[in-house]
C-alpha cells in the first residue's frame, strides 16, 4: 500500500487509492511472492527445516491452501501457524464498528451492507493491524459449535424485540470474527467429531450456517490446524471429511543432526542473564544436551510415539546455567563454565518431559534420565577422546592414551568433585590426577582455563561411562575412583574367624 492510512477515514478516500479487494489467501500469495522475489528471509528463526517444511508451506500458500501441520509434540507448529501473519498486509480497511471485519467494497453482515447502502462513499472505515487477524483457538473437549462458528442470542431478540430467525439476533463465534483472516486450531483432533462436522461446510462452501436459519454468509478466511498424528494420540482423530477438505498436509519433524539441535537450543534458551557471573559453555557441552535428546528418541524406556520435544533440551540448557550460576554465587565468583555434574542437574528438565513406556516405569524417571545423559556424555566423549579400548593397527596392544592417569588411580588414589567447589579448589583437585591436563593439552589445547577443567572432567565422567573408573555419586559429591580396586574393596576383608 502506496499511501498513508491515516490519511484515509472514508470509502471516498479508499477509492482514491491504490488498494484492491482481493480473499485473504490471494492476499497472502501476493505477499509471499514479494518475499521471495525479493529475498526477504521467509519463517525466520525456524531452523531446520529449510529444505523440508517451509518449502512444503510455501507451496501451500501459493496454492491458496488451508492446510495442517501433523507432527509430534515439540516441533514448531504453533510457532509456525503464528509467523503466518508475515504474509498478511500491514493493515486492512474495515467498515468502521463492524463486529466481523466486513470489506468496504463487499460487506456481508447486515449492519455493514445497511451502512454501505446509505452512505455509499461517506461509509466510515477503519484499519485493523495483521496481528489482529490472525485468531487461534486451543481444541478442547468443551469447545462448542456456537464458540466457532455463532450462536442466536434470545436476550437480545427480547430486548430488542426481534424474532429469533433475524439476523441481528446473532452472536458471532470466532471464525465469522476472522472474516478475512488466518482462524488457526491447535490439537484438532480434540475437537469432537460433532464440532469437526461444523467445520465442513466452511472449508468447503465457504459459509456459515446458524442453527438452522437460512443465514448464509460467504466468509473469507484461511484455515489452519494443528495436530499430532492420528495414529499415536489416543484422545481423538479427525475425521475423514474434515481430513479430505484441508488442501496440505504438511509433516513436521525433529532436528535431523546434533547441530541443528545447537542452533535451536542455542537461539531459544535464556543463558544470558542480567546481573549474573559470567557462565561458559563449551561446545561440548552444547552438544552432551542435545545429544540427550538424540539418546531419548532411541530409547527402550521411552514412549516414542509421543515424541521428544525440543523443548527438553532448551529447559535442560537452562538448568545447567542456573546449576552453574549458582555456585558462583556461592563462592562469590565473577565467572564460572558448566561442569559435567551441572549437567546431572538437567535431571528436573528432562522427566516431565519424557513420556515412559513400562520398562521405564519400572526403572524410575529419574533413572532413566540419569542414564539418558551418561550415554550422551560417553557418545560426545568418543567425539573428543580415542576410545580406550581402541586397538592398535597391528590389532596387538590396547591404546595407552589414558595409561599415566588410570595408574593414578589404581594406586589407590582417587578425586573428589563436589558441586559446590570454588574455581580454584577445582582446578586444585583436578591436576592432581596425573596426566590428566597434560592430555588435555595435548589433545584439545585451550587458553580458557575454565574450559580446559570442565574438559578434563569430560574426560574422567567419560572413563566412567567406558567402565574404566569407578563413580561414587552421593549427595552432589563425585568420587572418581579405580575400578578393580574398588570393587575388591566392596567384597570386604577375611580374617582368621571369618574363614572358620
Amino acid at each position: 500500500m502506496n499511501f498513508d492510512i491515516t490519511s484515509v477515514k472514508t470509502v471516498a478516500d479508499l477509492r482514491k487509492t491504490d488498494w484492491e479487494s482481493v480473499s485473504v489467501k490471494e492476499e497472502m500469495r501476493r505477499n509471499l511472492i514479494r518475499k521471495i522475489q525479493s529475498g526477504e528471509s521467509i519463517f525466520q528463526g525456524m531452523v531446520g527445516y529449510d529444505r523440508t517444511v517451509i518449502p512444503q508451506i510455501q507451496h501451500a500458500l501459493l496454492s491458496r491452501h488451508d492446510m495442517i501441520l501433523l507432527g509430534l509434540r515439540g516441533q514448531g507448529k504453533t510457532r509456525i501457524l503464528r509467523m503466518l501473519v508475515e504474509f498478511l498486509d500491514p493493515y486492512m480497511p474495515i467498515v468502521e464498528g463492524s463486529e466481523i471485519n466486513d470489506d468496504p467494497y463487499n460487506p456481508i453482515s447486515r449492519y455493514a451492507r445497511e451502512i454501505v447502502a446509505k452512505y455509499d462513499g461517506n461509509t466510515r472505515i477503519s484499519w485493523v493491524a495483521a496481528k489482529d487477524r490472525y485468531v487461534e483457538k486451543l481444541a478442547t473437549p468443551d469447545t462448542t459449535v456456537a464458540d466457532l462458528v455463532g450462536d442466536i442470542d434470545p436476550i437480545k431478540a427480547a430486548t430488542r424485540k426481534l424474532a429469533l430467525s433475524d439476523e441481528d439476533v446473532i452472536n458471532f463465534g470466532l471464525i465469522p470474527r476472522t472474516h478475512r483472516g488466518i482462524f488457526a486450531i491447535n490439537e484438532l483432533p480434540d475437537l469432537q467429531p460433532r464440532i469437526q462436522v461444523a467445520l465442513l461446510n466452511i472449508m468447503q462452501e465457504r459459509d456459515i450456517q446458524i442453527r438452522g436459519f437460512s443465514v448464509r454468509m460467504p466468509v473469507d478466511v484461511c484455515m489452519v490446524f494443528s495436530a499430532n498424528p492420528e495414529d499415536y494420540t489416543n484422545r481423538g482423530n479427525i475425521i475423514t471429511p474434515l481430513k479430505d477438505r484441508i488442501d496440505s498436509q504438511i509433516i513436521t519433524h525433529y532436528p535431523k543432526s546434533v547441530d541443528v539441535g545447537i542452533q535451536i537450543t542455542n537461539q531459544e534458551a535464556r543463558t544470558e542473564r542480567v546481573d549474573s557471573p559470567k557462565v561458559h559453555i563449551p561446545h561440548f557441552v552444547r552438544e552432551i544436551i542435545e545429544q540427550i535428546a538424540f539418546e531419548a528418541r532411541d530409547s527402550e524406556y521411552i514412549d516414542q510415539k509421543s515424541g521428544v520435544s525440543t523443548r527438553m533440551t532448551i529447559t535442560a540448557m537452562e538448568n545447567a546455567v542456573s546449576a552453574a550460576e549458582r555456585r558462583a554465587f556461592h563462592n562469590k565468583e565473577g565467572e564460572t563454565c558448566i561442569r559435567i555434574y551441572d549437567i546431572f542437574f538437567t535431571v528436573p528438565a528432562l522427566t516431565g518431559k519424557l513420556e515412559l513406556v513400562y520398562e521405564g516405569e519400572q526403572e524410575g524417571a529419574t533413572s532413566v534420565a540419569k542414564h539418558l545423559i551418561g550415554k550422551a556424555v560417553a557418545k560426545v566423549f568418543k567425539k573428543y577422546f580415542p576410545h580406550p579400548k581402541k586397538k592398535t593397527r597391528s590389532g596387538k596392544e590396547p591404546d595407552t592414551t589414558y595409561k599415566e592417569i588410570l595408574d593414578w588411580f589404581s594406586s589407590g588414589k582417587g578425586v573428589s568433585l563436589p558441586d559446590y567447589l570454588s574455581n580454584d579448589a577445582y582446578q586444585k583437585r583436578l591436576t592432581e590426577v596425573a596426566g590428566l591436563e597434560s592430555l588435555i593439552q595435548k589433545l584439545h589445547p585451550t587458553d580458557e582455563n575454565l574450559v580446559r577443567l570442565a574438559m578434563m572432567d569430560l574426560l574422567l565422567e567419560g572413563l566412567h561411562q567406558q567402565s574404566l573408573l569407578n563413580k561414587d555419586d552421593l549427595d552432589e559429591n563425585r568420587t572418581y575412583t579405580d575400578l578393580v580396586g574398588s570393587m575388591l574393596g566392596s567384597l570386604g576383608s577375611f580374617d582368621e574367624e571369618d574363614l572358620q
